[in-house]
């Protein structure tokens, strides 16, 4: 079962790279411990930028800090997308690949959709309609991992973050139903090794707080 075989494959490539990600994941947890104090200093210092500035960089160094290095986990992920996407499309064998259940063709994209009832109305949506429960389970993974990173200070990512999730579901109606596996499962698998983290480092894993309620650690 090639579906199978993704899912276990998306497994193994999270052991090989469990080290590198590990410690970008470490990084992201002590960004989000510090946001209170970040957000002091935003409070303090206001439109003096430069000010701003000079303290992010202390606290940075003080705690040992590398913001960028929470972007590690996103481009590890491009060459395993792309290529995942050329086997699908190229592969003879992929071709009329079955899964499980309504998915015949892990080569094509999900044949039922939220918009006819999965299948209960007769009639086919727009591919860009064409989402279904994996599409679901992409875009709630995405919005989960959003919610566990640290909070964006400026408002435009904020908006961006809050309606990102939406925009990638209708992005992945467009692809393979196998790649779409494949990202609601490394997105589950990239929670489940969030959390582990943040709890190994003290930190409350307040998912629902995230979503209205406040936050014990801000």
């Amino acid at each position: 079962n090639f579906g199978v075989a993704i899912l276990l494959l998306t497994v193994l490539i999270k052991l090989v790279f469990f080290p590198v990600v590990n410690r970008s994941y470490v990084q992201m947890a002590k960004m989000r411990k510090v946001q209170p104090e970040i957000q002091k200093m935003k409070d303090l210092y206001g439109d003096d930028r430069q000010k701003m500035a000079q303290e992010m960089q202390s606290l940075y160094k003080k705690e040992e800090l590398k913001p960028l290095s929470g972007c590690l986990p996103v481009f590890i992920q491009i060459p395993v997308f792309f290529a995942l996407y050329n086997v699908l499309l190229v592969t003879i064998e992929m071709r009329h690949a079955p899964f499980f259940g309504w998915i015949r063709d892990l080569s094509a994209p999900d044949p039922l959709s939220v918009f006819n009832l999965f299948g209960i109305i007769d009639w086919t949506p727009p591919q860009i309609l064409m989402i279904g429960i994996f599409h679901l389970l992409f875009g709630l993974t995405f919005l989960l991992q959003t919610k566990l990173n640290p909070a964006p200070t400026d408002q435009i990512q904020k908006t961006l973050f809050t309606w990102m999730p939406i925009f990638m579901i209708f992005i992945a109606a467009n692809f393979p139903i196998g790649l779409v596996i494949y990202w609601a499962w490394n997105g589950l698998l990239s929670i489940l090794q969030q959390a582990y983290i943040m709890k190994k480092q003290g930190m409350e894993i307040a998912l629902f707080a995230n979503f209205g309620r406040k936050n014990s650690n801000e």
